[in-house]
């Protein structure tokens, strides 16, 4: 007997039911979270009593508490789950973030220490990337970057000086880069190409990051542009490798566009 002509579509509507159950549970939890609801280190109930509260089965909980804890929001041990004790970071697949943008969609307090800020020439390299004259000036921010005043990563910015005269007077230690341009010269950093690697930490990447020399260091370079497809600014972060989790959605090419577009390696 052949099944019915709408059964693959009433399935479709199952697991879209399933979906959002699990989905409601991992979003209340992460909100009751985000508002401090549960302090870091804490416990949360056993799967049993969370699951009768939320009205699901414990294989839905369950599926919630992966994806909290893929986000790094709950960790779990052998008596069971708790709030992560330190801040895991990482921008949704496919959105381009600011820090502090990131870190309030995480329900963290954001805060910067200026390293270094100068106005230099630019490199031949420099130059080419961001569509300059060689030797054109640039405006060079370096920042120590926390998240709840623990440190996450050291970010080195390079922008034109012409695309926003006005950046070496701005203090950064509590201003947005991204705001600034924003707001300031009406600059809006669209899309980035982004580029990871695996480092060591230095001496001096350690002492600020709270690591050991030769700690794992996660290293993005990252080129931002704005609607327009103009770079704007030339970026290199180094986060700490247990502190950071970059997060990607691929999409399966057409049958027959396979090798149309393959990524490099270096």
């Amino acid at each position: 007997m052949s099944a019915p002509e709408d059964a693959p579509e009433e399935q479709g509507h199952v697991l879209e039911r399933l979906q959002l159950r699990y989905q409601r549970v991992q979003d209340s939890l992460a909100e009751e979270i985000a508002r401090g609801g549960m302090a870091p280190g804490s416990r949360l109930p056993p799967e049993r009593a969370l699951a009768e509260h939320f009205g699901v089965s414990r294989v839905t909980l369950r599926r919630a508490l992966a994806e909290l804890e893929r986000e790094g929001l709950v960790v779990r041990d052998g008596r069971g789950w708790s709030v992560a004790g330190t801040p895991v970071v990482g921008e949704p697949p496919n959105a381009l973030m600011s820090f502090s943008e990131m870190a309030a969609s995480r329900g963290l307090a954001p805060s910067s220490r200026v390293l270094m800020h100068r106005v230099r020439d630019a490199t031949v390299d420099e130059a080419e990337t961001l569509g300059l004259a060689p030797g054109a000036q640039l405006f060079e921010l370096e920042r120590l970057r926390f998240m709840d005043d623990v440190p996450i990563l050291i970010d080195r910015s390079t922008i034109a000086l012409a695309l926003a005269p006005g950046l070496p007077d701005v203090d950064f230690s509590s201003s947005s880069l991204y705001g600034v341009l924003e707001d300031g010269y009406g600059i809006h950093p669209s899309r980035a190409r982004f580029a990871i690697d695996a480092t060591a930490a230095d001496e001096r990447q350690a002492s600020l990051l709270g690591l050991r020399p030769g700690g794992p260091l996660l290293r993005c370079t990252q080129i931002t542009e704005d609607e327009r497809g103009r770079a704007i600014e030339r970026c290199e972060m180094v986060y700490r490798g247990d502190r950071y989790r970059f997060r990607a959605t691929l999409v399966r090419a057409a049958a027959g566009a396979v090798g149309a577009h393959q990524p490099e390696a270096d």
